[in-house]
């Protein structure tokens, strides 16, 4: 059956589609070995640098899978059988990392966090020195919750010291800078359609050049072959003969080039900008109607708000309702927090005040609430003083 109609997605994956990436799956095809193929992968891997604030010496590539592959790549590429891995956790990807870690036969240490709140830089900190893993890991924005943890202020305290550290970056890179050389990050991965609003199926990955030389002195192979980073790099080398490894989505890849290319082309600061304000508008628009906050301001995710619900308001059925009857499509909770918070997503192409306007005149009539599209708009004006008007207009 193929689906009919426009539904708007709000959700924290996957967001709408970059016009610019919809265009690109309409180029021809070629072979996964083409020329066109390997100019366009040069392009995104210079890009991929460019967008994580990588060393030009990193490695970069795209994995032809989601965000889940690029988390159980980077645990299985640096990861031995019997290793020590520590992972901060306080949501459902925390709890994933740690799920992937054991099956993988690492011996692995969890330092968790309520829900809701951020991880404790020095509880990880203590783990660290105990353990003395032979990597970190960590959620840079954890989904699940909407919060944003300090993996700066963390990086800044893992400086000197033999432990590997790798951080999900799937709800920031591409919406905020990330300074994965700066910070000292060794490995990272996002997925193409959270902020970089591509079509889902690829894992934009990068490699510090000492996790390069880290898995090159393993003393047992990766475990998984497809996501081997020494297996895929003669494909992805621009400096040496191409060598195939596996058959890539090339169409998948043209889009995702060219959503990488508009992030970096609008800004990364700009887009962190129109996020932040965005969130602000949302927030001081359904605060009237009981919604909350459910992440204190200074650990709020800006890409994916986490918004507790009134009292007495039905999730299920009011989210039904947006989506059957208003063609709108947001995210409840996931686990402990179901039928408690909405997740919005401000990621990419979802991040834009026309969107949520059609969101504030559905629940308008959903919540009996007329003047909520009108106090959308006013908000809006205030959190952009010098152009409120053409914000509003869908370009």
């Amino acid at each position: 059956m193929r689906p009919t109609g426009d539904v708007l997605l709000l959700t924290p994956g996957p967001t709408p589609i970059h016009p610019r990436a919809l265009a690109a799956m309409q180029w021809p095809m070629r072979g996964h070995m083409d020329p066109d193929v390997f100019a366009a992968n040069d392009r995104i891997v210079a890009d991929l640098l460019e967008l994580y604030g990588a060393a030009p010496d990193a490695f970069a590539s795209l994995l032809s899978g989601t965000g889940s592959l690029g988390m159980e790549a980077g645990l299985a590429n640096l990861l031995e059988p019997g290793q020590r891995l520590v992972v901060a956790s306080n949501g459902v990807f925390g709890e994933r990392m740690v799920t992937m870690g054991e099956r993988l036969g690492a011996a692995v240490h969890v330092v968790r966090a309520p829900l809701g709140e951020p991880i404790d830089v020095d509880a990880v900190m203590a783990s660290v020195d105990q353990v003395d893993p032979a990597v970190l890991a960590v959620v840079h924005g954890e989904t699940s919750t909407g919060v944003i943890n300090p993996v700066p202020e963390l990086a800044a305290r893992m400086q000197g010291r033999d432990t590997l550290f790798t951080v999900d970056a799937v709800t920031t890179v591409g919406m905020m800078p990330f300074d994965m050389a700066g910070w000292g990050i060794d490995y990272a991965y996002t997925g193409s359609q959270k902020c970089l609003s591509a079509p889902p199926g690829l894992a934009p990955v990068v490699y510090s050049r000492r996790a390069m030389e880290r898995i090159a002195q393993r003393e047992t192979p990766v475990v998984t072959w497809y996501a081997d980073a020494v297996g895929m790099q003669a494909y992805w080398n621009p400096d040496g003969p191409r060598a195939y490894h596996h058959t890539v989505p090339v169409q998948l890849h043209w889009a995702t080039g060219e959503a990488i290319r508009a992030a970096l082309e609008e800004g990364l600061d700009v887009r962190a900008a129109r996020v932040a304000r965005l969130e602000r508008a949302i927030v001081q628009t359904l605060e009237p109607l009981g919604f909350t906050p459910a992440v204190a301001a200074p650990h709020r995710l800006p890409s994916v708000l986490a918004m507790t619900l009134p009292e007495g308001l039905d999730d299920a059925a009011v989210r039904d309702e947006l989506r059957n009857q208003h063609h709108v499509s947001l995210a409840g909770g996931l686990g402990p927090t179901a039928g408690k918070i909405w997740r919005l997503g401000l990621m990419g192409e979802s991040a834009h005040p026309w969107h949520y306007q059609r969101l504030m005149t559905a629940l308008a009539e959903l919540l009996d609430a007329p003047d909520l599209p009108e106090r959308f708009r006013e908000a809006v004006a205030r959190t952009h003083p010098e152009r409120p008007a053409m914000v509003m207009q869908h370009a």
